[in-house]
């Protein structure tokens, strides 16, 4: 026969069970008041002014990873027949042939290559500083395209900051309403103030990761580009 608790022990079984009827009184509520919230739409209305601004950070990340990996692929440098065809006719003192077979495919080589190949055979050091400039100029067009991306993964999470901050200002003013003892009123504003940083990480860290291998692609692309142009320029010797 089961014997009822004793009288000294029912105010600490009702201590205890305060904080397991208060936490489900909570989640009652929040799934009741707020159970729309938990999709994806939801969370972004919750997230309020700062998913706009970090909206077009993500699209913009979209466009410029996919730009970037385009802009840094291997053919938009050179051709191996381009080189080939080119390296030939340097060899055999036909520049002009050379510079139409390097013009004629747009690519970063023939654009940088082509106008110093009038100079090679009047002075062959002027030719090689024209083509180092020249692909210097290409390169710091295609890098400006890989910084933007470093912008993003700097810019997105510090919008997210902001929406934190401005979540936590909007929090303590509806403490100070008398929201204190109601935590259902703060949900929007903690919600706010969470989501908006966990959306400012999720944009930057990808971004972050996208602009250091599109600039390892770009390094490695204009280093077999430099040597390309010189293997060209060096041909003329044999």
């Amino acid at each position: 026969m089961k014997t009822a608790p004793r009288p000294r022990l029912r105010p600490l079984l009702l201590l205890l069970s305060c904080p397991l009827m208060l936490r489900a009184e909570v989640a009652a509520d929040t799934t009741t008041a707020g159970g729309a919230d938990l999709s994806l739409w939801g969370l972004i209305q919750q997230g309020g002014w700062a998913m706009y601004p970090l909206g077009a950070c993500s699209l913009a990340m979209l466009f410029l990873i996919f730009y970037a990996w385009r802009e840094t692929h291997t053919r938009k440098f050179f051709t191996p027949a381009q080189t080939e065809a080119a390296g030939n006719s340097v060899a055999e003192g036909d520049l002009e042939s050379a510079r139409n077979h390097l013009s004629g495919t747009n690519t970063l080589l023939g654009r940088a290559l082509a106008p110093a190949l009038r100079k090679l055979k009047a002075n062959r050091e002027k030719a090689e500083e024209l083509f180092v400039e020249n692909l210097e100029a290409e390169e710091n067009g295609v890098a400006q395209w890989v910084t933007y991306l470093n912008v993003i993964a700097s810019v997105a999470p510090m919008i997210g900051l902001l929406g934190t901050v401005s979540g936590m200002i909007s929090a303590f003013q509806t403490i100070g309403r008398g929201g204190m003892g109601r935590p259902e009123l703060l949900a929007g504003d903690i919600g706010e103030a969470l989501i908006t940083t966990a959306t400012g990480l999720v944009i930057g860290i990808p971004a972050m990761i996208a602009y250091f291998v599109m600039r390892n692609r770009l390094n490695n692309a204009m280093i077999a580009t430099a040597q390309a142009g010189t293997e060209i320029i060096d041909a003329e010797e044999v």
